[in-house]
């Protein structure tokens, strides 16, 4: 059960930004890097932190310009299934389920997480800058739970997939509201 609330914790770190959570998982493997990550352990750790830490930096000083924001939601929703699966993986390590389960899993997680980020920004017009530094901090704090207190990094994972299905039940509720109102 603590393994399921870890993966839930780093999918979930995986649903809000891309490379930051995979920076902080290899960071805090100690020497060995990104020996535990199924993919990112084959390639340099040079390039696998230059790479991330240039994304991690792209996700943060882009976001001041809409056209630079539109682009960072959309290679996220691209890619937070991919980066969600990769932490998944990455943390159940120790379990005996298949890792292509868990991948599966860990990255539909992502992509539902991601999903709702981008409704939020199309109905606001744009995140406010206290939100985005929330998500950092909450990102960071996943990635520490799951590795750390896998119990409290999943019930936070469950608590935002609650907001997550609160949110898109919000959002059809009004959907309908509007299709009645137009007939």
């Amino acid at each position: 059960m603590l393994e399921l609330l870890a993966i839930l914790s780093a999918a979930a770190a995986g649903g809000l930004r891309l490379a930051l959570p995979l920076l902080l998982i290899g960071l805090l493997q100690g020497p060995q890097l990104w020996s535990a990550v199924p993919l990112l352990g084959k390639l340099s750790p040079y390039w696998v932190v230059g790479v991330l830490t240039g994304w991690a930096f792209l996700e943060l000083f882009l976001r001041g310009h809409p056209w630079g924001y539109r682009l960072i939601i959309l290679v996220q929703l691209c890619f937070s299934p991919f980066v969600g699966a990769l932490l998944g993986m990455t943390v159940a390590t120790a379990t005996a389920t298949p890792q292509w389960l868990v991948g599966t899993l860990s990255g539909l997680f992502a992509l539902v997480v991601q999903l709702v980020q981008v409704g939020w920004f199309y109905r606001l017009g744009k995140l406010p800058r206290w939100l985005v530094v929330a998500q950092d901090i909450l990102c960071i704090l996943l990635i520490l739970f799951a590795l750390k207190a896998p119990t409290q990094g999943g019930l936070i994972a469950l608590l935002l997939l609650w907001l997550v299905v609160r949110s898109a039940k919000d959002w059809r509720q009004q959907q309908q509201r509007t299709q009645k109102q137009l007939r």
